[in-house]
């Protein structure tokens, strides 16, 4: 897989280094040339360069990518038309953009962007669910419906994940059970012990009465 990323801030260097590191081919592109020189070793290619249209973008191979990550998120306008230039004059196939705001947002769905996200945003939102729930963890996946986990509770230890059988009661499934930091896929005859993990998805609320027991 190719990937660029366009923008070398915080959000856009560990977008770029951590998937170097996952083995990805990576493209990183700023303006800023100390930025840029930082990161060289850890990418496929870093470009020190200011995007202004489709033919500088060409010109260096971006047409040619899987994915691009558009992660100058403060620079509002120049996000927006670099957004506008990859999906509409280049048609590369995924565009993921950072939004600072949800005018922001909407703008770059309007225009194409394939993915939009607003990191502060959702790093706040995921911040206070961890706050106000017991598991540890929590992914929301919409704002009823959230995979999380929690140390089994004792009432579950020393029975099977078959025998407790939570979906049939709470609507609740247990998707993994983490060992000694070591995540398993589910065995309906797994004996829960004192300090697993068990990670579940289900409804917020059945969650909750899960976390109760």
């Amino acid at each position: 897989m190719k990937f660029c990323v366009i923008g070398l801030g915080r959000f856009g260097y560990q977008v770029a280094t951590v998937l170097a590191e996952n083995g990805m081919e990576v493209m990183a592109i700023d303006s800023n040339e100390s930025i840029v020189a930082s990161i060289r070793d850890q990418v496929t290619q870093a470009i020190c360069m200011r995007v202004t249209d489709a033919a500088s973008l060409e010109s260096i191979g971006v047409d040619e990518m899987d994915t691009v990550i558009v992660a100058m998120g403060e620079n509002f306008a120049q996000s927006i038309l670099i957004t506008a230039i990859l999906k509409k004059r280049l048609s590369i196939p995924k565009v993921i953009a950072r939004a600072i705001n949800d005018i922001h947002k909407e703008i770059l769905q309007l225009i194409g962007a394939d993915i939009v996200i607003l990191p502060e945003k959702e790093i706040g939102i995921r911040l206070a669910d961890s706050l106000s729930s017991p598991f540890m963890d929590l992914v929301r996946i919409t704002k009823k419906y959230s995979i999380s986990q929690i140390t089994a509770p004792k009432s579950l230890v020393d029975k099977t994940l078959g025998e407790i059988d939570l979906f049939e009661k709470y609507e609740v499934k247990c998707i993994g059970v983490k060992i000694n930091e070591k995540t398993v896929s589910t065995d309906p005859n797994h004996v829960i012990a004192e300090y697993d993990r068990l990670i579940f998805a289900g409804h917020n609320d059945a969650l909750e009465k899960v976390a109760k027991l």
